[in-house]
């Protein structure tokens, strides 16, 4: 296992735009040890694809998320579902869980008929597919890496509780804006330079660009997916089943899990549960410890739960390519 620059990874996964001499400043290292770790992280795999948090609610859009069960048996068989589902324009994350769910999907569309419509395509296609649960994904809240720092400072200045999703008002955008945002989309840590090529845009008219649609909450930030496997990371996704649930409670609710450095996300569902968190440790103890000190915190609400292994992302978006053709915005 290789010697990891925690602090640089925290960095690189709160913000993949983020420069190395940015990082330099931040971390009082130079700027030639950083680029060196950052490729150690690159080569290794631990950090893997960028991508871009969108609201995606701005858009009009509704995303679900589906839970399959013995969808393969073997690595071709995997590798083959995956290559399909990366190919239909409404899936915008595919990742792999170890227990109940062998595979779970999001996909997005402008309303539940589109999406019911998307969902028997791809079951169609991938006959193995046939056994699922659906959950209607309500508000997500990402917070920040901050279990792998010792160091809080680096927290300062940075969002403790980006929130996507819910009740927002659709936003309308000119085609600069779309051509922008489309090739942030495939790669959110695309250089500025490269950015203005594509787009035909002056490079300051896209640096405007992207500041004014983060002032207007839709972009919410540019982030790493991080392999937990090629670090030892514990990543578990639990299943909560709530009752009794007053505002006040859940307010209460919300602030300790934003508070719990090791719960990375949270989402709001509606389904056969009603929260979905994740969490990430250096070692499984803390995580039953966690859960444990939840449950007790909570058990007036928390009615049902059940816990499932993350073993890995391949494919992380917040907004649907087929968003982007012509006449779909």
């Amino acid at each position: 296992m290789v010697k990891v620059d925690k602090d640089l990874l925290f960095l690189y996964t709160e913000n993949s735009r983020m420069s190395l001499r940015n990082a330099a400043d931040t971390l009082k290292k130079s700027p030639q040890r950083l680029k060196y770790s950052l490729k150690v992280l690159e080569t290794e795999g631990i950090l893997a694809e960028p991508f871009c948090i969108f609201d995606y609610s701005r858009f009009g859009m509704i995303m679900f998320r589906v839970y399959f069960k013995g969808g393969y048996i073997s690595e071709k068989d995997k590798e083959g579902i995956i290559k399909k589902l990366s190919e239909n324009p409404s899936v915008v994350s595919i990742y792999e869980l170890s227990g109940e769910f062998d595979l779970a999907i999001e996909m997005e569309a402008p309303n539940p008929s589109r999406f019911n419509k998307e969902l028997k395509r791809v079951a169609s296609l991938i006959k193995t597919l046939n056994s699922y649960k659906v959950v209607l994904n309500v508000v997500t809240h990402i917070y920040p890496r901050s279990y792998l720092i010792k160091n809080n400072q680096l927290l300062i200045g940075r969002e403790q509780d980006v929130i996507i999703g819910g009740d927002r008002e659709i936003e309308y955008f000119n085609p600069n804006e779309l051509s922008v945002m489309r090739y942030l989309l495939g790669k959110s840590d695309i250089r500025l330079t490269t950015l203005s090529q594509k787009t035909g845009l002056n490079p300051r008219t896209v640096k405007s660009i992207i500041k004014k649609l983060k002032e207007r909450d839709v972009i919410m930030g540019f982030r790493h997916i991080i392999d937990p496997n090629r670090m030892d990371i514990q990543k578990f996704r639990l299943f909560l089943r709530l009752h009794n649930m007053t505002q006040e409670r859940d307010a209460e609710m919300l602030d300790y899990l934003m508070k719990t450095k090791e719960i990375i996300q949270v989402n709001k569902t509606v389904g056969d549960w009603d929260m979905e968190i994740d969490i990430e440790a250096l070692n499984k103890a803390r995580i039953r410890l966690l859960i444990h000190q939840m449950r007790e915190e909570f058990k007036d609400v928390i009615e049902t739960f059940n816990m499932i292994e993350f073993y890995q992302y391949y494919k992380r978006s917040y907004l649907p390519e087929s968003l982007f053709e012509t006449g779909n915005i």
